[in-house]
Formats: C-alpha cells, sequence, structure tokens
C-alpha cells in the first residue's frame, strides 16, 4: 500500500487540487510540504494533533514537512471557524508563544539533517511594502471570489474587518514565498482552511506559472468538530504543566464508541488490519479498544512511562486496583487557605476541574461532585487543614474524572 492510499484507508485525506500530481510527489518522497500553526496559546492542542500526526506519516514515507509558526499572520488573526473576531495579542505574547510551539513539535517531528524545517511567516510578512503587497498580490484576488469563501460568509452578517479580510491574501503569500525560497511545492490544512489554500496555490499558478498542490486532512470526529479539544476545565492541551499525562490519557479513554476506530486510524500508528480487525469488536471489546487508544497516543505525546503511568492510575479508579499513586493531584500551601479552610468552589477552581466558580457551582446543584466517595450537595461545603493534610481528599467530579488534594 503506497502513503497515499494508507492515508486514504484512514480517513485522512478530504479534497485534493491535483490527485495524480500529489499521488506521485507523496509516494515518491518529493512533497516538500507545510502545514501553518498560529500560536494563539502557549501550547499546542488535541486540534494540532492530527495535523502533527500527518506531518509525521508523511516524513516517514520521505517527505520533507515544513512547520510554519503563524508569528506573522496571528498579527491580524485567521477567521476560520470563528463567529467573532480574535483578541488582539502583543508581539512578546505571540513571540513567547511561538518558543512554545517550536519546543513541543521539535519533540514529535525530526528536525535533523534536513529532514524537516522549522519556519516563522513573521520573518517575510512583518517586512512587506504595502504597496508593493498590492502590486504583486493582491491583482491576483477576486474580492468576489473571496467573499464566496466559507470562512468569509459565516461572518457577514456580524461584521467582518479589513483586518482579518487580508488573511487569505497572507496565508496565500505564505506559500508563494516558501515556493520560491525553500521548494515548498504543497500545502496540507483542515477542511475550514481550503479557501485560504487555493488561493495561495492560485498565486503560485498566476504570478510564476509553476506548479503547486494542497491538500485538506479531514478534520478529527468531524461530528464534533466544535469540540473537539474541549472539555469542561477547557482545552486539552500538549503541554503537561496544562494537560497532566492522565488527563490526556482519560480525553481519549472517553471518546464515543463511534469515533473510537475513526481515531486509532486517524491518530494512531498501528497497522491497518490490526485496526480493520477491531472493527469487529462491540460490548466490553470497545473499552479495550479505547484504552489501546489511550495508550497508543498518550506515548506518542508523553512518552511510554507516562503513558503506563496513566494506564495504571485508569485501572486503579476504574477497576478496582489499588495503587493510586498516578492519580492527578494538587499540593496546597497554608497561604492558600482561609482562616484555616478552603471551599469546594475554589477547591475545584485551584485543580483545574472546572474553568470557572459558576461552572463549579452548576456540577455540584446537578450532583455531580463528590469527596471521599460522599456526594457534596451545598456549595458552602469546605475542607480544614486538617482534613487536607496526609493523604488528603479525593475528588470526583462526574463518573470518570478524579483528582487528590493534599496541604
Amino acid at each position: 500500500m503506497t502513503i497515499y492510499d494508507e492515508l486514504k484507508a484512514r480517513g485522512l485525506i478530504a479534497q485534493v487540487t491535483d490527485e495524480e500530481e500529489i499521488k506521485e510527489l507523496i509516494n515518491n518522497g518529493k512533497a516538500t510540504f507545510y502545514i501553518g500553526f498560529d500560536p494563539t496559546a502557549d501550547s499546542l492542542h488535541v486540534g494540532h494533533f492530527m495535523a502533527l500526526c500527518l506531518m509525521k506519516r508523511l516524513q516517514m514515507a520521505g517527505n520533507r514537512p515544513i512547520a510554519l509558526i503563524g508569528g506573522g499572520t496571528s498579527m491580524v488573526g485567521d477567521p476560520s471557524g470563528r463567529t467573532d473576531m480574535r483578541s488582539m495579542m502583543t508581539v512578546e505574547t505571540i513571540q513567547h508563544n511561538c518558543e512554545r510551539f517550536k519546543e513541543q513539535m521539535s519533540r514529535f517531528i525530526d528536525f535533523s539533517e534536513g529532514k524537516a524545517l522549522m519556519l516563522n511567516n513573521a520573518d517575510w510578512l512583518t517586512q512587506l511594502n504595502y504597496i508593493e503587497l498590492l502590486r504583486e498580490v493582491g491583482a491576483c484576488f477576486s474580492v468576489n471570489n473571496m467573499l464566496r469563501a466559507e470562512c468569509y460568509k459565516q461572518r457577514m452578517e456580524k461584521g467582518l474587518s479589513f483586518l482579518e479580510f487580508n488573511y487569505m491574501i497572507m496565508q496565500s503569500y505564505d506559500f508563494y514565498h516558501m515556493f520560491q525560497t525553500v521548494g515548498c511545492n504543497m500545502q496540507c490544512g483542515g477542511d475550514d482552511q481550503w479557501s485560504n489554500m487555493l488561493g495561495g496555490t492560485e498565486l503560485i499558478r498566476r504570478k510564476l506559472g509553476k506548479d503547486a498542490y494542497a491538500m485538506t486532512i479531514t478534520l478529527l470526529l468531524t461530528s464534533e468538530g466544535k469540540k473537539m479539544g474541549k472539555t469542561q476545565a477547557g482545552a486539552v492541551w500538549l503541554d503537561p504543566e496544562k494537560t497532566s499525562p492522565y488527563d490526556f490519557y482519560q480525553y481519549w479513554r472517553n471518546v464515543d464508541d463511534a469515533d473510537v476506530l475513526k481515531c486509532l486510524r486517524m491518530l494512531t500508528f498501528l497497522p491497518l488490519e490490526q485496526i480493520d480487525e477491531m472493527d469487529r469488536w462491540e460490548g466490553a471489546q470497545l473499552n479495550t479498544a479505547k484504552e489501546i487508544l489511550a495508550f497508543e497516543l498518550t506515548k506518542l505525546i508523553h512518552g511510554e512511562e507516562e503513558a503506563a503511568k496513566a494506564q495504571s492510575a485508569a485501572q486503579a479508579l476504574f477497576a478496582g486496583g489499588s495503587d493510586k499513586s498516578n492519580m492527578p493531584s494538587t499540593t496546597l500551601t497554608g497561604e492558600e487557605l482561609t482562616d484555616g479552610s478552603i471551599g469546594i468552589l475554589d477547591l475545584m477552581l485551584k485543580c483545574g476541574l472546572v474553568p470557572s466558580k459558576k461552572e463549579a457551582r452548576r456540577l455540584i446543584e446537578q450532583g455531580g461532585v463528590s469527596v471521599n466517595g460522599e456526594k457534596i450537595s451545598s456549595v458552602d461545603t469546605a475542607f480544614t487543614a486538617q482534613q487536607l493534610q496526609g493523604e488528603g481528599i479525593e475528588i470526583k467530579k462526574g463518573k470518570k474524572v478524579y483528582h487528590r488534594v493534599s496541604l
């Protein structure tokens, strides 16, 4: 099976501009392709995970990936998938986020000996002369065609700023620039980027008369697209300081039954024959498939040792095991208590179990929170320093989220 056939079989390819040419490129290791990552936070999250997996697969087949950090495009903001304008970030924040992205990607993609490139589009976008850009690039874009793009259409009712309207041109210029400077001949991205990607492909063909290609990857869990990477406590990050390996494991362990095989095909590097065999599994066997999924993905991001710890902790909590040493935990200091105690709302917020006290209150009122096996019935419940000493207390949120707190 060729790499292109495998990508199709795994459900990763949504649409392409020139299928036969793309097959020729990637099957023979001739593609130098890029995927862009706008640094809107100081960590990658699971929404970026599929793109990283695609880069890794294509690199393993001999192709050269370019991880393009959007230090320049982040100053404008991508309107795709948005109903309102993104918050403007400072240059210092963008630069900090770029450095964090580089660190995380380097643990996943092999950047040694010219096997991959990591570039920042701020290096060329911030140097552009506005009049020159209008003359060189602006004339290649039809405003009528741009307004028909899905990323703009959904914003027209609430208002689309001229700043964001330029995003397509900037992303297109990225491809145009890298085609000429580093031999980038293909771009990949999610379904929501298709219009922007076509803009870059067309710009190269109109300006240079050369062949450039675009391929979109299917967004993970398309039926749950807007929820991807989100939990009640916020995004699922690849940074272990933001999302612990255990919580990362649990995120994948808890995917819907209907999505587990899809995730195994798209995101793991297990042989398709093994996954196809699991396709016949049902009932309790689906839980085994989810455990395999969670272990494989946690191993990819956090290493085999952390994946084993997360699996052990999950089994201890859900399968009657006794070892709870790897349960996610928070250690408080005396300064974080008020008059020697701390309320349950503050406690859940400090543990990262909820994004706000309002959410903690809602969960408690709905009977979704228990401590040491006893349901919390009052939002005014508090715990003393004495209760938190030693092994502390064990908070359970819903049916599957556990957290230990000690002083």
